[in-house]
């Protein structure tokens, strides 16, 4: 008896499309748009203060400059929760689209109001970006995977001095609001050609939430809630440095317990992406204003060179890790110790007046983060890297508010050195309290790995990724062929 053939619709039937060509675009993609994410982080306005005309709101205008990371930490749960019905390419153009758009409006801002209104498009346009960027990389060759957490670790490296690289010599204040039009849009024609070539591809699909990872990714919007209530309310309403720091010492224990949430591998990459966006972001920002020309350092000019011999290292350690299939556990753990040793030698080598020695602390700070997370993400489904995503930014916010409460109580601004050695006296104690908490991480992951190892083990089964996911067969991320039945359990697992 003859079988009728089956037909397809065009859209289930991929096409055998250019999966290198596809890759290499979204490598450049990432490589262009995860920074672009990151650097809208820091608040900049304070730096071309002195350009700002008379008849503005000077303090509102630095208020409302602030609001792109508390507008970014919610973004990113909620765009993780989208992912689940919007695909990635959509995603990735749709987030671009909207810096690109808030770029080009920000030189006609003239108000506080239009600032905030922008730099909110910002957040959202950067929170958009993060998470469809890690799910575009999922089920791709396993050097993308590697290739985004490099890029991520050497963007929170480098956020600061990025953002405040086009602001040297500058004789606009609106440049705050448009550092890098022309990387914007040479990201959004890339995202527009990985788009037509994620549509010839027939469209393949791309993984979201699973429906048990959902209720902790929308979990997350809590603590970014929180955490942004407190610091817009610390910054409008000026409260006491004593009082910024209790706030954000119990927000970083509020995020580590929310991280405690699910299986083994999952609580792992959790801490993980907390300690690192508590400690990376905030600390290296902390030494890119020491080393700024006017307190005795090389000035951004002499930062470069460390800048990128570090996020050239990160990079490569963290593809290097992915590729090769070692234990991720302590690699996860041995990247965390590299971080507070770059903490530890930040304490030494900071302030220099020589920049090149911050070779040594920067490298150690990327490519420990690098390898912790490439090694912490591992492990997991897609679901639980959002949830562990969700819980990053919010803790970059925790750690600015430790910073500044830090700042506010121990400055010293009686005279001009002493506000130098104070300021230097605070980051010192900062990469102390740092490097405490990584130490607490590592801890923590160690311990609660061995908690309930039958339970986690059934959990974290259920959401290790497979050989197809890695992009192992071929690079395209296509389900290899089913097993046949007589098959044993370790070959059809």
């Amino acid at each position: 008896m003859a079988v009728p053939p089956i037909h397809r619709s065009p859209e289930a039937e991929p096409h055998a499309g250019p999966a290198p060509v596809l890759d290499a675009v979204l490598g450049l993609l990432i490589v262009a748009a995860l920074p672009l994410a990151i650097v809208a982080i820091p608040n900049t306005v304070s730096v071309v203060a002195e350009l700002l005309p008379a008849g503005i709101d000077r303090v509102g205008l630095m208020r409302a400059h602030g609001l792109a990371l508390p507008a970014m930490m919610l973004a990113v749960p909620l765009a993780a929760m989208a992912l689940r019905r919007v695909k990635a390419a959509h995603l990735l153009v749709a987030g671009l689209a909207l810096l690109a758009v808030a770029d080009a409006a920000g030189g006609y801002a003239d108000s506080a109001f239009v600032v905030g209104v922008l730099r909110v498009a910002h957040g959202v346009g950067a929170g958009l970006l993060v998470p469809a960027t890690l799910v575009a990389v999922w089920d791709r060759p396993r050097w993308l995977r590697g290739l985004w957490a490099g890029t991520l670790a050497l963007s929170l490296l480098g956020a600061q001095a990025l953002a405040l690289w086009p602001l040297a010599g500058a004789t606009e204040w609106r440049v705050t609001l448009q550092p890098y039009p022309l990387l914007s849009g040479i990201a959004l024609a890339l995202a527009a050609v990985y788009l037509m070539l994620w549509l010839l591809r027939g469209r393949p699909s791309t993984p979201g939430p699973r429906p048990e990872d959902r209720s902790r990714v929308l979990l997350a919007i809590v603590p970014a809630a929180g955490v942004a209530a407190v610091a817009i309310g610390a910054a409008s309403q000026d409260w006491h440095g004593g009082l910024m720091i209790t706030l954000a010492a119990l927000a970083m224990v509020g995020l580590l317990a929310l991280a405690s949430i699910g299986a083994r591998e999952s609580r792992t990459l959790a801490y993980t992406m907390v300690a690192v966006g508590v400690v990376l972001l905030p600390s290296v920002a902390q030494v890119t204003y020491v080393e700024m020309g006017g307190m005795g350092g090389p000035g951004l000019k002499g930062l470069w060179v460390p800048f990128c011999v570090a996020g050239v290292l990160g990079v490569v350690a963290a593809v290097a890790v992915r590729v090769s299939a070692a234990s991720s556990q302590w690699l996860t753990q041995l990247g965390l110790l590299a971080m507070v040793a770059g903490l530890c030698s930040v304490r030494v080598l900071v302030p220099s007046a020589e920049g090149l020695v911050l070779v040594v602390p920067f490298t150690l700070l990327a490519v420990g983060a690098s390898v912790a997370l490439t090694a912490a993400l591992a492990d997991v489904g897609a679901g639980a890297a959002m949830f562990g995503l969700a819980l990053c930014f919010p803790g970059v916010l925790a750690g600015y508010l430790l910073g500044t409460g830090m700042q506010k109580t121990l400055l010293d601004q009686s005279s001009r050195q002493e506000f130098v050695d104070s300021y230097v006296g605070v980051l010192h104690l900062w990469a102390l309290v740092g490097g405490f908490l990584a130490v607490a991480v590592i801890v923590l992951v160690s311990v609660m790995s061995r908690r309930a190892p039958a339970a986690d083990g059934g959990a974290g089964a259920a959401i290790r990724t497979t050989p197809a996911e890695d992009g192992q067969a071929g690079g395209g991320g296509e389900m290899p062929p089913v097993p046949p039945p007589a098959q044993s359990p370790e070959g059809g697992a």
